[in-house]
């Protein structure tokens, strides 16, 4: 049973419960990401989330990581592009303690100069992780070719020059401007009664600040574009995509079933056409990101230096084929299937069924039920499919990344289109 509190400063407290289960999973939500930063101050929102687990006034970080271990519970927090969260799954006894341990770490976290110089090394080796991985680092130097200048497009660890700069003062007052009450979500999911939760939360945060005082969100054009890194690599790791429908536009149905057709599948087109049939590639994927006023679809391969132009020629055949009605109803089926069954065998877990809740106050302000997404799933046709493909991924909306041992004058099937 769903349940939607909206305490008196503006902060929203959601919760599902969920018979049967014995666990409780926790979520403190934050609408704030790197999309929400300066380049100045580049990475800030993954430097926080790095820095609330070393310490309170009242414990320690020791004390932080026992407290969690001694209950025999799950914590941990992420930054991405429009979010940050802190998070717990535990027993439902144990509610009560995680949320105070979270609230704790949240609202009264010290930012001690001797750990932030120590957790700055921790990301600055974080940031030396992503460079050293070139199937992880082509991601981001496409979303930074796509977006341009926005935001949107900046890494979420930030660069080594900004994450230097950080200071304590300086994290704790982004945090006090930034991570206020209209910006926050509690999500609880699992064996809870809500009216208790919501109890538990108003005496942790109705201190909370209602009003932020950052800049409203800047919607990216997309960049139509080729950029090549060459890199000493025994791969080339190459993205090319294209914009896609936002989380919020109603397309997003028919996106995620495009996407399982094109490559996010083993019997995708894709991984059958590149992987399968023609050994090009080991790993060969497409993907969907949603962001709230902006999609991007992307498709990814490694592959030797000398079969670059086979892949982007076939995968450019595969989006033509797309815009071109070429799905059958069998297809369609099987794709509908693989996103309904990604989606209730996800059911089965507190901690998604809370991350699901809170995304969709985040976007919608409202609970998107499994009903209500399986019914929307199930009214995709082939047309609507195609047609997105017809509105997003035509040739002069692509663009393309090569990270490796590439020079433009070899990319011809690119360079056609």
């Amino acid at each position: 049973m769903y349940h939607k509190t909206v305490l008196p400063n503006g902060l929203r407290v959601v919760t599902e419960r969920i018979p049967g289960l014995r666990s409780v999973s926790v979520g403190i939500w934050v609408n704030v990401g790197s999309r929400d930063e300066t380049k100045e101050i580049n990475g800030i929102a993954h430097f926080i989330e790095h820095m609330v687990f070393k310490g309170t006034g009242r414990r320690s970080a020791l004390d932080i990581a026992k407290e969690i271990d001694r209950v025999g519970g799950l914590s941990n927090a992420f930054t991405s592009r429009e979010n940050t969260c802190f998070h717990a799954k535990v027993l439902d006894e144990h509610l009560p303690r995680i949320l105070d341990l979270l609230a704790d770490i949240f609202l009264h976290s010290r930012f001690d100069q001797a750990e932030l110089e120590r957790e700055r090394q921790v990301i600055l080796q974080e940031i030396n992780m992503v460079e050293d991985s070139p199937d992880e680092l082509v991601h981001d130097l496409f979303g930074r070719l796509v977006f341009g200048e926005n935001p949107l497009g900046f890494s979420v660890l930030g660069t080594k020059e900004t994450v230097s700069r950080m200071t304590s003062a300086g994290l704790k007052d982004y945090l006090h401007r930034a991570y206020t009450a209209e910006k926050i979500v509690i999500a609880g999911a699992g064996n809870l009664d809500h009216a208790s939760f919501v109890e538990m939360v108003e005496k942790e945060f109705a201190e909370v600040p209602p009003k932020d005082g950052l800049s409203a969100r800047s919607t990216p054009e997309f960049q139509a574009t080729m950029a090549l890194y060459p890199r000493d690599l025994e791969q080339v790791h190459l993205v090319l995509g294209g914009p896609g429908p936002a989380a919020r536009d109603e397309r997003r149905y028919a996106g995620l079933l495009l996407n399982v057709i094109l490559g996010g599948s083993m019997s995708s087109r894709l991984f059958q056409e590149i992987r399968e049939r023609r050994g090009l590639a080991y790993s060969i994927y497409s993907y969907l990101s949603l962001y709230e006023d902006v999609g991007l679809f992307g498709i990814y391969a490694g592959v030797a230096p000398d079969k670059v132009n086979e892949t982007v020629a076939i995968i450019l055949e595969q989006i033509a084929r797309l815009r071109e009605n070429h799905i059958g109803e069998e297809e369609l089926a099987a794709a509908r299937d693989h996103v309904k069954g990604g989606l209730l065998l996800s059911a089965e877990s507190s901690d998604t069924r809370m991350t699901r809740l809170a995304r969709n106050e985040i976007l919608f302000s409202r609970y998107v039920s499994y009903e209500e997404a399986i019914s929307r799933i199930e009214a995709v046709t082939p047309e609507d499919i195609c047609q997105l493909a017809r509105d997003f991924l035509t040739p002069e909306r692509l663009s393309l990344v090569a990270l490796g041992p590439i020079a433009e004058e070899k990319l011809t099937a690119f360079r056609r289109i």
